[in-house]
């Protein structure tokens, strides 16, 4: 006879486990955009007249690059957290997983702002360049549906891992390890193994 289940005696509440992982998630996002701001590519510009310029050959292409890096990074965070947030055993579930989805949300916009922060002050602006000057401008995110990414990327991670489980209940339950839990504790248990063995 198998140990009798019991309930989880290290369980978080379900909102304190959410909110453990929707901060966890907002700090991995703002540790990406350091990432980003230092990986990504500037824009050069040949100044042609006051407050113009004229991009070189090839720098153009630095925005779509710019804008995919943001977008990998982002889905690399949102599967990361989505990982570490299931090692919250005890507490999967809808809870949980909207703890992920709203500091997914919340982690990618604040992503976005820092990491265009802290590439204006590796890129600073340059005021009243002098003609044929060559500058640098600061990176920029661009379109804002490259911030469906993370949030996208964490709930398939989630639904991932809980295709996988080979468990109905996500293996939130455990059996009870209590040694004083077991079929000899039970006069019903042992009557109904004894039956099942020896047939009276």
């Amino acid at each position: 006879m198998t140990a009798a289940r019991g309930p989880r005696t290290d369980r978080r509440s379900d909102p304190t486990a959410a909110s453990l992982v929707a901060i966890g998630t907002v700090v991995v996002s703002v540790l990406g955009a350091v990432v980003w701001a230092f990986i990504a590519p500037a824009e050069h510009f040949v100044v042609v007249g006051p407050d113009s310029g004229a991009a070189l050959t090839g720098e153009s292409a630095h925005q779509f690059d710019s804008l995919a890096m943001f977008g990998c990074i982002g889905a690399v965070v949102g599967v990361l957290t989505a990982v570490a947030g299931w090692q919250l055993r005890a507490n999967r579930g809808p809870v949980l997983y909207l703890g992920l989805l709203l500091g997914s949300a919340v982690g990618v916009v604040a992503m976005k702002y820092f990491a265009e922060f802290v590439a204006t002050l590796r890129f600073p602006h340059v005021d009243s360049p002098a003609l044929d000057q060559i500058v640098a401008v600061a990176p920029s995110v661009g379109t804002p549906v490259v911030l469906l990414v993370q949030p996208l990327f964490a709930s398939l991670a989630v639904l991932v891992l809980a295709a996988m489980s080979p468990r109905d209940d996500l293996g939130v339950a455990r059996p009870n390890t209590d040694p004083s839990h077991n079929v000899d504790s039970d006069p019903n248990e042992w009557s109904s193994s004894r039956n099942l063995s020896t047939g009276w």
